[in-house]
């Protein structure tokens, strides 16, 4: 078990990607904290896992405000004890071209896609140099390559993967590694839910399908086990990486 005994917070955990990376590093033996604005979401994973005897417990948390941070990272040492591995997870999607967007909804994606980086950072370093502990943000390919009709996620993801690198450089003399895992399509509720309302699903599904090497978008265990990889001790020698997690989507010409 490449986790056992390690503390982990998993923001955005309840659902999607987050709630696959919660149940992997549960399995991996880690105590795990879901955090998630959603606290009924949070709370049934959280009572799920804990029937099966792991140790998880649920904190409802906006990422995008400082104090309910602070009170996550406190929530967090007084369970357990200490924090070993973050996984800044917790995102929004915002499908519009520039001009139509408001700017209320450029500073909601800013800030939950980039300033809750900044903040559980900010208020994690603390412990986390405790642990020599990791980082791990995910990021999107959209961050390396862009994505149509999406500029503002788009950048938002890119600037997670920058500060990432740069994060990388202040703290390895700490012994804390920063990483990033840039995934391309990942089928999971929510991507389900906006097929659906296309004029064409099954047609979506192929567009989705071919921008892949690989033939599909990936699942959203597959990005866990890659958040699994960079949080273990078995990446102990990376840091600074924008790994992509794309199914060859960058290949294409």
């Amino acid at each position: 078990m490449n986790l056992v005994g390690k503390v982990a917070i998993v923001t955005g955990g309840g659902s999607g990607i987050g709630e696959a990376i919660v149940r992997l590093f549960a399995e991996q033996e880690a105590k795990v904290v879901i955090a998630d604005w959603s606290e009924q979401e949070a709370t049934r994973l959280a009572e799920e896992l804990r029937l099966a005897g792991k140790e998880v417990i649920a904190v409802k948390t906006d990422v995008s405000n400082g104090q309910d941070v602070q009170a996550l990272i406190a929530a967090t040492i007084q369970q357990f004890g200490q924090l070993d591995v973050l996984v800044n997870n917790a995102a929004v999607i915002l499908p519009k071209f520039l001009e139509e967007i408001e700017e209320e909804e450029f500073d909601r994606l800013v800030r939950v896609n980039l300033k809750s980086v900044y903040l559980t950072i900010k208020h994690g370093i603390g412990q986390l140099r405790k642990t020599r502990g990791s980082i791990v943000n995910m990021a999107s390919l959209n961050g390396l390559v862009g994505q149509k009709m999406n500029p503002v996620y788009a950048a938002a993801k890119g600037g997670v993967i920058a500060m990432t690198k740069s994060l990388a450089l202040d703290y390895a003399s700490d012994g804390v590694r920063v990483n990033c895992i840039c995934p391309a399509g990942v089928s999971t509720p929510l991507l389900q839910q906006w097929i659906q309302r296309q004029d064409n699903p099954t047609a979506t599904v192929q567009v989705l399908n071919d921008m892949h090497a690989l033939g599909r978008p990936a699942s959203s265990e597959e990005i866990a086990q890659a958040a699994l990889f960079l949080a273990s001790h078995q990446s102990g020698f990376i840091t600074g990486v924008a790994l992509p997690v794309d199914g060859g989507a960058s290949l294409g010409y």
